[in-house]
């Protein structure tokens, strides 16, 4: 496994350069951006973690998180999506969200049939080894990704979930606030 550089300042301490622009800027407050930074950093460190750890499985991380989206969404009722829904549920472009579909439908993981209701249009879904695999391989992840957090006690888990929680809804409305 690559070495992953997790090296960064802390709130306390910006660069020099970043200091002298927020007393330029006369900006004396900079959590938004601190936890933007460190959100992202833990984000960005995660998926590289979890794509160096699938590099010998059959599948990539994003494939992974199509077929689980499509597993839940089958287990709410919905037994096929829109390449369109996956590919805004992975927040990747059309083409993006195609060649991942092209490379799950090769393997056999996933089926590609044409809408009944709008023959221009696809609808996917999964196929019975998928089902098979997500069952088979969902425990051995998410001991994975448990172990990735042991440093933490459970109460600081259950923190940090309720504060990103809230952040993640404050930052929701703000985008409905937008929109409206």
């Amino acid at each position: 496994m690559t070495k992953i550089n997790a090296a960064f300042h802390t709130p306390e301490q910006p660069p020099a350069g970043f200091r002298q622009l927020l007393t330029e800027s006369s900006v004396t407050h900079v959590h938004g951006m601190e936890l933007l930074r460190l959100v992202k950093m833990c984000a960005g460190v995660y998926d590289r973690i979890l794509g160096e750890r699938m590099r010998d499985e059959d599948i990539s991380l994003p494939q992974w998180r199509i077929l689980i989206h499509l597993y839940l969404a089958e287990r709410n009722g919905q037994a096929t999506l829109s390449p369109t829904d996956l590919a805004h549920s992975q927040c990747v472009s059309k083409n993006t969200i195609s060649a991942h579909l092209r490379a799950l439908e090769e393997s056999r993981l996933i089926e590609r049939r044409l809408d009944p209701d709008d023959l221009r249009a696809f609808r996917i879904r999964l196929t019975t080894a998928s089902r098979g695999l997500i069952r088979a391989s969902t425990p051995l992840h998410f001991e994975f990704l448990n172990d990735l957090v042991s440093q933490l006690t459970a109460e600081e888990c259950e923190m940090l979930q309720a504060l990103l929680t809230k952040l993640l809804e404050s930052l929701q409305r703000k985008l409905e606030d937008s929109d409206a």
